[in-house]
């Protein structure tokens, strides 16, 4: 097992550092000037090149390059060029709004997509089946864009001083209060340290810094602020889910240790979850991982439709900006999540199957 996992870890290393290079090298070949982005169209030819100059951008790109890998391998992804702060404390700010939304959309995919395929796969053929499979693949058509607008438009104005009202848009109502956990513990943390870093990472997350302090108030708030955004970004995810569950329920369902199973007499219930499910759940976990890379991609949008302040609205609007460490650092750290999900999807099938541990 940890012979397994070491190998997979050095096997992304490759992949990783092939992004990096690919995005450095991207972000540099965006059409424009970053000057020109920065400081406006009317900014003199003294003021441009002093602005390359102390970013560095009149170096050639290969010394840029091993300058950024040089300081990055030390924790430092440089300064934006937009805002004049550190890139770690901007991530520190976003990161975990992004990694709370996609958590809650993938719970949402995983909870609804599974038991919905694995009833379908048991009553092929019936209305059920063919209700679920409608719904699946309409979820893969809506656009994630289209999806968050008819959401926001009728829970926030159609569905207006109802219950089941819900807001449009931000994290936190006004006037909320997400009090970090380690304050309302009255932690001494001191700022800039690391054990500071992981404590504001985590009180970051508005959902686990709430339950932590147990401040069920702005818990509620938050969840409400969440399941729109949520919702949007978790449909393409569910409605795959649901449709490699279905087919890998249907191809086990017809082995014939099955058959054996039924044969015996065990009820239903106990052939489908306990002999079927476990041995259909291989290619369901391989999607599951490979969904990951689609909300990353999801959430620039549905980030930008509902106003969250996280990863993927930033990423666009630097990319808008010609702000290259802000680009080239997001996107790592959005790539080492993709490899990380991917590496734990690749772990988990030593759980699942106990053949690919003996091998």
């Amino acid at each position: 097992m940890t012979q397994y996992a070491i190998r997979r870890i050095l096997y992304s290393i490759p992949v990783i550092f092939g992004i990096l290079l690919v995005t450095f090298v991207m972000a540099r070949s965006i059409p424009g000037d970053p000057c020109k982005a920065m400081l406006g169209e009317k900014a003199s030819a003294e003021v441009c090149e002093r602005f390359t100059r102390e970013n560095g951008l009149d170096k050639p790109i290969a010394t840029q390059f091993g300058i950024y890998i040089g300081n990055m391998l030390k924790g430092d992804f440089g300064d934006s060029i937009r805002y004049s702060r550190p890139v770690t404390k901007i991530l520190l700010e976003r990161l975990p709004t992004t990694i709370e939304l996609g958590l809650v959309a993938l719970f949402l995919a995983i909870i609804v997509g599974i038991p919905a395929g694995i009833i379908s796969a048991v009553r092929r053929n019936s209305a059920t089946d063919v209700t679920v499979m409608i719904a699946a693949n309409t979820g893969v058509s809506m656009p994630v864009y289209w999806l968050g607008l008819m959401l926001a438009y009728v829970f926030a104005l159609v569905l207006k001083d109802t219950p089941f009202s819900l807001p449009p848009s931000g994290r936190i109502s006004a006037g909320v209060a997400a009090i970090p956990f380690y304050e309302v513990f009255q932690w001494e943390v001191v700022e800039g340290t690391f054990k500071y870093t992981v404590l504001e990472f985590f009180a970051n997350m508005y959902i686990f810094n709430s339950i932590v302090s147990g401040d069920w108030e702005v818990l509620s708030d938050v969840i409400k602020h969440l399941l729109l955004p949520s919702i949007a970004l978790s449909t393409i995810p569910l409605a795959i889910i649901a449709r490699m569950t279905r087919s890998s329920m249907l191809e086990v369902l017809r082995q014939d240790y099955i058959r054996t199973a039924r044969a015996k007499g065990l009820i239903e219930r106990v052939v489908v979850m306990k002999h079927a499910l476990r041995n259909a759940l291989l290619p369901v976990v391989t999607i599951i991982g490979l969904q990951v890379g689609t909300l990353f991609a999801g959430a620039v949008l549905t980030e930008t439709i509902f106003g969250f302040a996280g990863v993927g609205r930033m990423l666009f609007e630097a990319i808008t900006a010609r702000d290259f460490p802000i680009v080239q650092a997001f996107t790592i750290v959005i790539a080492i999540g993709y490899v990380g999900a991917n590496l734990l999807v690749d772990l988990s099938y030593v759980l699942i199957d106990p053949r690919i541990r003996l091998d």
